[in-house]
């Protein structure tokens, strides 16, 4: 018998492709299957940017390109950091990688090991739980709960610090709550991180384009008193709809100060993945710096169709969805229709057609609720909400 290292056994998994492979799998049996499961933009990379990448191997740019990332790349998140955030940071902090979880992958090696704690939110990516059980560092859920609007609140978590913390993941706009953590509570939570100078935080600000309302985002580079033990996590996958092209930036402490974080994160890079290939990055600059045209037309989309889902959600039996401030997706309470989330899921599947992801799959705060992503039609949504209402109406949990 094999003999693997004890720490795979311990990787979680992001059940949301799970999902996706048994819908496609329903789907090629001929069923009319709508996805509401996967968390990817239904537009089409816009066009200026597939062509900034055609012209990158039409003109050569066939091989390896620096760890960190080509220095125009750099530069161009440099520029639009600076647009989106009023910070100024240089090409020296920024990484880029093959999408989001690298980075991800990256902080939470970089600080767990056995005897040390993670926090993390809960409900949230689940990829932050799988790799920080992976590293043998003890999990500490962050409650992200209803009645705040799914933001996190500041005193609950500066409350579960202890001397063993080394690293807190934050998410706002939230994956999978649509959750929006306001500017107050940021201030709060950064006030009381002053207690605690050894803990590094890593903000996941991939929705940061996504808020609706006029609600704003607000990035944790904002607060120059935690630079040096920052990371910002963001990437191309979501506002510019590139899931496809893998590419994904970081911020990263630099020098002494910063514990020679990116230094470790590029050793890191050489050791694991190389490099990100030249003609994703000639498009990720044109996405930068060409026009937004196409991203404001989706986030239009994307607040109509919000609006459709938050109506539709609250029409169904025993359903209830506060209205999402980010991201997109709606988390809606389902604890009065008696299902439980995970199983209420799987037979909207099976026996309604309609892709949806269980609350549980997001973390143990989860369950009461389902995720929905509204990252398709208009239509398909409406068909969809018909699907859910009349399999709730006719059976019984």
């Amino acid at each position: 018998m094999l003999h693997t290292v004890a720490a795979f056994d311990r990787l979680g998994e992001e059940n949301a492709f799970a999902v996706l492979a048994r819908a496609t799998a329903l789907a090629a049996q001929g069923k009319d299957i709508i996805n509401l499961g996967i968390g990817q933009p239904d537009f089409k990379t816009p066009a200026h940017i597939v062509e900034a990448a055609i012209k990158a191997l039409r003109d050569g740019h066939h091989g390896y390109t620096p760890a960190t990332g080509l220095l125009q790349t750099r530069e161009a998140v440099v520029r639009r950091t600076l647009t989106m955030t009023g910070v100024e940071v240089s090409p020296e902090n920024v990484m880029i990688l093959p999408g989001g979880k690298p980075t991800m992958y990256a902080a939470i090696v970089m600080f767990g090991e056995p005897g040390v704690e993670i926090m993390y939110p809960d409900p949230g990516f689940p990829i932050y739980r799988s790799m920080i059980e992976f590293t043998g560092a003890t999990p500490v859920p962050i409650p992200i709960r209803e009645e705040n609007g799914f933001a996190f609140s500041a005193e609950e978590t500066l409350a579960l610090i202890t001397p063993n913390t080394r690293l807190i993941i934050l998410n706002s706009p939230a994956n999978p709550t649509g959750g929006v953590t306001p500017k107050a509570e940021i201030d709060k939570l950064v006030k009381g991180l002053e207690n605690h100078p050894d803990v590094a935080i890593m903000s996941d600000e991939i929705y940061d384009v996504m808020t609706y309302d006029g609600e704003q985002h607000t990035s944790l580079l904002k607060y120059p008193e935690i630079r040096n033990r920052l990371i910002v996590l963001n990437g191309w996958s979501k506002t510019w709809a590139m899931t496809g092209w893998r590419m994904g930036w970081s911020i990263w402490p630099n020098g002494e100060q910063g514990g020679n974080l990116y230094d470790k994160v590029r050793k890191l890079a050489v050791n694991c993945w190389s490099c990100v290939n030249a003609p994703s990055q000639f498009a990720g600059i044109a996405a930068i710096d060409g026009p937004q045209d196409d991203v404001e037309k989706m986030m239009r989309a994307f607040d109509n169709r919000r609006k459709i889902v938050v109506e539709g959600l609250n029409d169904l039996p025993g359903v209830s969805c506060i209205t999402p401030k980010g991201a997109f997706y709606a988390f809606p309470n389902i604890s009065g229709t008696g299902w439980k989330a995970k199983k209420l899921a799987s037979e909207m599947l099976e026996n309604a057609g309609v892709a949806l992801i269980g609350g549980p799959d997001f973390g143990i705060l989860g369950e009461g609720y389902i995720r929905l992503s509204y990252a398709n039609s208009e239509e398909n949504i409406l068909r969809a909400l018909e699907r859910m209402k009349a399999f709730l109406q006719n059976q019984a949990a």
